[in-house]
């Protein structure tokens, strides 16, 4: 057993060269030492010791050359897979990017073309929408449709907004935001509509470890639809949840070889492999100390996520997301009838909080907001205390 894993511990992460806490004044205009940086996707907590002691390791030893082929790194995986998520991959399957966003760059890099158009079920993460512009490629937005207070997949909807110049679909798995555990036949019907289509289908799952205790289990799409294993890349990363990121490092896994050559084909033009500090970690996190520290923490911001929907339902208007994954809770203020601007001075301006703005993540984000929970809880109460009182005059 482990000695007692501490989520409670305040760390100041401010001076680190940590884009969370030190850009809260560039990127919000929030000037206050106060301030509550509670939006891009890192954890305030320590990585474990496993983690930790495999990277002090490696400096210990004090040479740092090119990394080779690092099985051990490859079995972690394959064992993390199989154990956590019921899934049987190969040695081979497995590929290394600079993390996901990477990742799905490399995948648009191979499987589209300059003008071909990208799906993504929106409101869906900022980046990927991002990169698919950058790359030339167009974005066709399918908004997912709000049912009893969570997100569903719209098909019937959806038929009318497709160009036909389609080539990729991008699956948040679970969902981001919003946190929504997709079932093995939403899975399915995914991956039907992606061969009725003929579609290259990126299954981002890397949020697959942080599902909340009482929530349905996340199943990989590679697991719910073998049948499309000929179009699927599936991204995976242990820096999201091991509070790893700054390793930048994240895994495509492609079982079928034709495919995963052409994704490999990529990585070799582009001159992209792990560099030495991220193997480590990794190898060291996909471990049985690293899924005891992993239940611990989804159990911790479970705890998070009940502090902060109390909280929120005690403002008119203000209604949060039932999490099921992930710890990034999602919130609708619409109700309000309030602005974006006004919404947004509340929030940032009375109450101080850095939170991520709903209308980045694409169509249905308006009038949301996005918070991060991944925090000790005192921050959590407090970011509920602002609130309530920055929206105290609408009560």
């Amino acid at each position: 057993m482990m000695a007692d894993i501490d989520f409670d511990t305040l760390i100041d992460r401010r001076g680190t060269m940590c884009s969370k806490w030190d850009d809260v004044q560039a990127l919000f205009g929030i000037d206050d030492p106060d301030a509550l940086a509670m939006w891009v996707a890192d954890m305030d907590f320590k990585a474990p010791d496993a983690v930790r002691r495999a990277l002090e390791e490696t400096v210990a030893h004090g040479i740092y050359g090119y990394p080779g082929q690092n099985l051990p790194y490859l079995d972690a995986i394959r064992w993390w897979m199989a154990e956590r998520h019921g899934w049987q991959i190969q040695r081979d399957d497995i590929l290394s990017a600079h993390g996901l966003v990477n990742g799905t760059a490399l995948a648009i890099d191979a499987c589209t073309r300059p003008g071909d158009g990208v799906i993504l079920m929106t409101p869906v993460y900022h980046a990927f929408a991002r990169v698919i512009r950058a790359a030339g490629r167009e974005v066709v937005e399918l908004p997912l449709a709000l049912t009893d207070g969570q997100y569903e997949m719209d098909w019937d909807a959806w038929a009318s907004r497709l160009t036909g110049r389609e080539r990729m679909l991008i699956l948040c798995s679970p969902h981001n935001p919003g946190g929504r555990v997709w079932t093995v036949e939403e899975l399915r019907r995914v991956a039907a509509f992606c061969r009725e289509r003929d579609l290259v289908l990126v299954s981002d799952e890397i949020h697959h470890d942080i599902v909340l205790p009482g929530a349905p289990a996340h199943t990989p799409t590679a697991v719910a639809a073998p049948d499309i294993a000929d179009r699927l890349v599936t991204l995976t990363a242990a820096t999201k949840t091991f509070n790893i990121a700054g390793a930048h490092i994240g895994n495509a896994i492609i079982t079928d070889p034709a495919l995963r050559d052409r994704y490999k084909a990529r990585l070799m033009a582009l001159g992209i492999s792990p560099g030495l500090f991220g193997l480590p970690m990794v190898t060291a996190a996909y471990s049985p100390e690293g899924a005891e520290w992993v239940d611990a923490l989804r159990t911790y911001v479970g705890k998070n996520a009940r502090i902060f929907d109390d909280g929120l339902a005690r403002i008119p208007g203000a209604k949060s997301m039932k999490l099921q994954s992930t710890y990034l809770a999602w919130v609708d203020f619409s109700g309000m009838g309030l602005s974006a601007e006004d919404l947004h001075r509340r929030i940032e301006g009375q109450a101080r909080i850095a939170a991520n703005h709903g209308e980045s993540f694409g169509l249905g984000g308006e009038c949301w907001m996005r918070f991060n929970l991944a925090t000790p809880s005192a921050r959590v109460h407090e970011a509920v205390a602002r609130l309530r009182d920055a929206f105290k005059d609408l009560q």
